[in-house]
């Protein structure tokens, strides 16, 4: 019997000028670049042999290309994709330009069956999102993080989704 994948990482937040927003991060390569609702993600990855929470630093690093902030890491426990993977979230509190995100890279072939072997971003983007977008920009599974922050935070995290809830989005930086 094989075992699940299981990932880990850390969804930071800071307070917003109306309410709290959290850093998401775009999936890079071809296959996402058009898709946007339900496909972003907290910076994470997979690991196997060390603590899921070291595997949350080490990959919110190595997606974002800084350090995660100090400071409280508050446990927002754990998600199960539909693929049966595990993810293990934390959330701490901070600030961080999506201007300097500089993310690791995978190969793939591309375009298909064309021989060539090609580098791509793991995030292609960052970005400050309202709790409410969030929820509907991440995929399915992870929303459940974003309800989990703000039953901690004791804030709502569908104050936002009104039909004008784009405007409640930050500006976005692209790597490529």
């Amino acid at each position: 019997m094989s075992k699940n994948k299981q990932s880990a990482g850390i969804l930071l937040y800071r307070k917003g000028t109306k309410d709290i927003e959290v850093l998401l991060g775009h999936p890079g390569g071809p296959f996402w670049a058009k898709k946007d609702k339900g496909v972003w993600s907290i910076p994470k990855g997979e690991f196997d042999d060390e603590l899921a929470i070291d595997a949350a630093k080490r990959e919110y690093q190595e997606e974002l290309g800084s350090k995660p902030p100090e400071g409280e890491l508050l446990d927002l426990g754990t998600v199960k994709m539909k693929s049966g993977k595990v993810i293990y979230a934390w959330a701490v509190e901070g600030d961080f330009n999506v201007a300097t995100v500089k993310s690791n890279t995978f190969s793939m072939q591309w375009p298909s069956r064309s021989g060539n072997e090609q580098e791509f971003p793991e995030i292609d983007r960052a970005s400050w999102f309202s709790l409410a977008i969030a929820k509907e920009k991440l995929v399915a599974a992870q929303a459940e993080f974003i309800d989990r922050l703000a039953d901690i935070l004791g804030v709502s995290a569908d104050a936002a989704v009104d039909g004008s809830a784009a405007e409640a989005e930050s500006p976005q930086i692209s790597l490529f």
